[in-house]
Parts: structure tokens; sequence; C-alpha cells
């Protein structure tokens, strides 16, 4: 009676079936596992020393202990957004690699077993061109979305205009962005359809105040009365510690029909802006009306139910 290797020698192709090309699978699905791993594990350490390298440059410090607040809130946010744009590009670099890693040991455990992967690579590609052209738009939403994304366009909590709308992002995708404008509305963009972006909360923004003064005043007592206003609301504490500069006041911008308008400049943080417009010019129009200058146009007093 023959014994098992004996059997085993007499049936060569049984052998190959039930040892070699099991243990060949068995190889390519564990190198796969081991290359998978340390390629993740090698993407999330380059993102992890990306991140605290770049955490530990030395900041740009400012004389005024004023701004001190104002520079730290800003170094936190850019700081918190550089975080996540990390996170989402490595998480992409991820995904792409565990795809072309298990691809490749799907057709090497095919060629194992003796099918021919010439023409599933042929197809495939033929698939592959149909599908881009069918889905274009998809995948230029994504290349749109990592550009976007590797160059820091906008991020969440940002204030874009990106043409039909306006708002702030709430959030971002490889495919979508999604904004919500002053009405409430939440608008769905597709990535591939921006063909331009305005950030009005990246790096600082400038608070623009034109203070309307009639034209029979004294020009330069107007000037010196909205400066001396504009500096002391920026004290307040509800501004002091959105602001990264002095206010600067242009003088004379415009000139028209009955009024002529005096600007006042002044760089705040990301998004701050508005909040310090309001705030300021109604501390100017006070000033201007307890300084005795004429407005453009004279308040008329509310009647009176009487009358």
């Amino acid at each position: 009676m023959k014994t098992a290797l004996e059997f085993f020698q007499s049936h060569p192709s049984l052998q190959t079936w039930l040892v070699d090309k099991p243990l060949e699978i068995g190889l390519t699905l564990l190198a796969a596992g081991v290359i998978h791993w340390l390629v993740r594990k090698a993407i999330s350490k380059a993102a992890q020393v990306n991140s605290s390298f770049e955490s530990k440059l030395p900041r740009k410090s400012t004389p005024s202990s004023s701004e001190s607040n104002a520079i730290v809130a800003l170094n936190a946010t850019k700081e918190l957004r550089r975080q996540s744009r990390i996170k989402t590009l490595a998480a992409v670099a991820r995904s792409a690699a565990s795809i072309f890693i298990w691809v490749w040991a799907a057709l090497s455990i095919l060629g194992t077993l003796g099918v021919n992967v010439a023409p599933l690579i042929a197809s495939a590609g033929v698939v592959g061109v149909a599908l881009g052209f069918g889905a274009q738009s998809l995948v230029k939403d994504f290349l749109s979305g990592i550009f976007m994304l590797i160059e820091d366009q906008y991020g969440v909590g940002d204030t874009i205009d990106i043409g039909e709308a306006v708002g702030t992002v709430e959030d971002v995708s490889l495919r979508l962005t999604t904004l919500r404008d002053v009405h409430g509305t939440l608008w769905f963009v597709r990535n591939g359809e921006i063909l331009r972006v305005g950030n009005f909360s990246q790096e600082f923004a400038v608070a623009l105040i034109n203070t309307p003064v009639s034209l029979g005043a004294d020009t330069q007592h107007a000037i010196d009365v909205i400066a001396i206003a504009a500096k002391k609301a920026c004290e307040d504490e509800a501004l002091k510690d959105l602001l990264l500069e002095e206010p600067i006041i242009d003088g004379v911008n415009a000139v028209k029909v009955d009024h002529m308008l005096i600007r006042t400049r002044i760089r705040t943080l990301p998004d701050k802006q508005w909040v310090v417009e309001r705030h300021v010019s109604a501390a100017l129009i006070n000033a201007l009306a307890q300084a005795g200058i004429p407005t453009p146009y004279r308040p008329y007093p509310i009647a009176s139910a009487e009358t």
C-alpha cells in the first residue's frame, strides 16, 4: 500500500493544487497584508511628523500686548484647519494605497490559479475608459476636492463667496462643499463646478467703514473726530481682542452730490470684520453728532400722536 508521500509524488498536479498553490496564495495574502499595514503606518506617521513639525515653527510675535490675544486666536484657528487638512489628505492617501495593494494581490492570486489576467486588465482598461466618459463630472469633483485641500483654499468655518452663494462652510468632502448663507439656506455645491473662490476668513480681514459727512462740514475737523472716536471704540472690551492693528483713517474716500465719505480701515481677525464695522460705525455716528458735525441729511423729529 502506497504511503501518502508516494501518492502525492505520483500525482504532481494534486500536489500543486493542494500544497503549492494554497501556499503561494497564502504568501501573497500575507505579503499584501504586511505591505498594506506598513504603507498605512508610513502615511499616518508622515502626516503626524508633518503636523508636529509645522506646529513647532516659530510664530511671529507682535510688540503690542493688546494684540496678543488676537494673534493667539488667529494661530489657533490656522492650526486647527491645517490639522484637519492633513488628516483628510492622509485618509485619501491610505484609501488609494489600499485599493492599489489589494488589486495587485487579487491579480496575483488569479495568476496563481492559472487565470490569464491579461484580458482582464485589457477589459478593465476598456471599462475604465467607458466609466471615465460616463463619470467625468464625478472625477472632476474629486480632483478639484483634492487640489482644494492641498492648496488650502478654504475649510470648515470659513466664510466664502463662490459666485452663486455666499456663506459659511459647514462641511467639505472630496465631492461636495456645503455652506449656509445669511438667510439660513444650506447650499450643496459640487467641487468641480467651483470656478473661483473668495475667502473672507484666511489670514486676516479688513473692516472698512465709510462715514458720510455733509459737504459743508470742516473736513479736517471731521477726520480728527473720526480718528479719536475710532481709536476709543477699538479699545472697548468687545473689540480689542478682535483687532490686529490700530485703526487707519484714509481721509476722504469719495465725494457725492450732497456728502463725502471718510474711510476708516481696521485689520481684524478673520470673519470679525463685520462685527467691528457695526460697532465702530455706531461709535463714529454718535461722535459726529456730539461734535456738531453735520451729516448729509438732517434728521426730522418723530411726530407725536396728537399731531
